[in-house]
């Protein structure tokens, strides 16, 4: 059976935390394929106005093409009054009815999942994959019991809960908690660090992308 990963986020701009991410789970869980799906405009940040959504693809286009496990999808921007994950969720399930879904979020979305939109329906429609921060705490108070009781706690070398391969011993969906991206990256401050003109910014992202928010101005 096909397995294949999907990170949802607004990716903006995307960087090499995002492609460590993709690495490590890649290796972690024996993925067939990783895919990055953008955000046309996360409904649970509305005060926050992301960058376009073609130049936010256009740079994860840039910095997966010589991966070859890596690709984008356009599932969300192609459908932006529908945002909501557990509607992407549904689609993928359908496309890809064949395959062992994993659906990867940060532990900033963990912290905030029960304020999304029929979170408990995302949290069972799939496998998810926690990864969380260097120094991150995760708490688990503000789900249910039975959530809980799905969740595999991988962090501090504990892989013994997977086979060598990096596949599940049970065929029930899992809730899996990584550490396995020691890499404390974010978007935010690589804005910040291009508005404030510090020249160290490019070395968070890959080249391409760096080239294309230079020669667009993107975030001036």
């Amino acid at each position: 059976m096909k397995r294949i990963a999907f990170y949802g986020g607004s990716f903006d701009p995307p960087h090499d935390g995002h492609l460590t991410i993709a690495r490590k789970l890649t290796e972690l869980f024996a993925l067939d394929e990783f895919v990055f799906v953008p955000a046309f405009h996360a409904p649970h940040k509305k005060d926050k106005k992301p960058t376009s959504a073609f130049h936010r693809y256009a740079m994860l286009a840039l910095a997966t093409n010589d991966k070859s496990k890596l690709r984008v999808s356009k599932i969300e921007l192609d459908a932006p009054e529908r945002p909501y994950t557990y509607e992407t969720q549904t689609k993928l399930k359908r496309k890809f009815k064949d395959a062992e879904i994993f659906f990867v979020i940060g532990a900033d979305s963990w912290a905030e999942i029960n304020t999304w939109r029929e979170w408990e329906r995302v949290l069972n429609a799939t496998n998810i994959v926690v990864v969380t921060r260097p120094g991150s705490e995760i708490n688990f108070s503000h789900v249910t019991e039975k959530i809980k009781n799905r969740i595999v706690d991988l962090r501090k070398g504990n892989k013994e809960q997977l086979t060598k391969n990096g596949k599940q011993k049970t065929k029930d969906q899992r809730i899996f908690i990584t550490d396995a991206v020691n890499l404390d990256v974010s978007s935010t401050e690589i804005r910040r660090k291009i508005r404030a003109s510090e020249s160290d910014w490019d070395k968070l992202v890959p080249r391409a992308v760096a080239k294309y928010a230079e020669k667009y101005e993107i975030y001036i």
